[in-house]
């Protein structure tokens, strides 16, 4: 029941900031024990965890991001959202939020939105 849906920008420019914002339905991102991460997928490559925000509001981010990116919440609208600042062409991928308890803190996320295509181009 519980549903993951992310929200953005579909193109953007190299140098740039990405935000995008995962709204969860038919739950609370405070439930606890739960985490809500970000994950994309490049082209022709696997998935990749860039970090999460857990229950708590703790934050938790992949080494090779933590200096360009951050994950906040929005409480009252039952959100979640993740910045990537400079932008290159190698940031370009499907970018999906995932979540839930157990398992979720070990890459086994309980819930998947359906993911958002992120272009970065001049």
């Amino acid at each position: 029941q519980v549903q993951l849906q992310e929200s953005g920008p579909g193109l953007v420019k190299p140098s740039q900031m990405l935000s995008l914002t995962c709204t969860v339905s038919g739950g609370s991102i405070t439930t606890s024990y739960y985490a809500w991460s970000w994950i994309r997928q490049p082209p022709g490559k696997g998935l990749e965890w860039m970090g999460a925000i857990a229950y708590d509001g703790s934050t938790y981010y992949s080494p090779s991001l933590k200096s360009r990116t951050s994950i906040s919440r929005d409480r009252s609208k039952n959100q979640f959202s993740r910045q990537l600042s400079s932008l290159t062409p190698e940031d370009e991928a499907v970018y999906y939020c995932a979540g839930g308890g157990g398992g979720s803190w070990y890459g086994e996320y309980e819930y998947w939105g359906q993911g958002t295509q992120v272009t970065v181009s001049s």
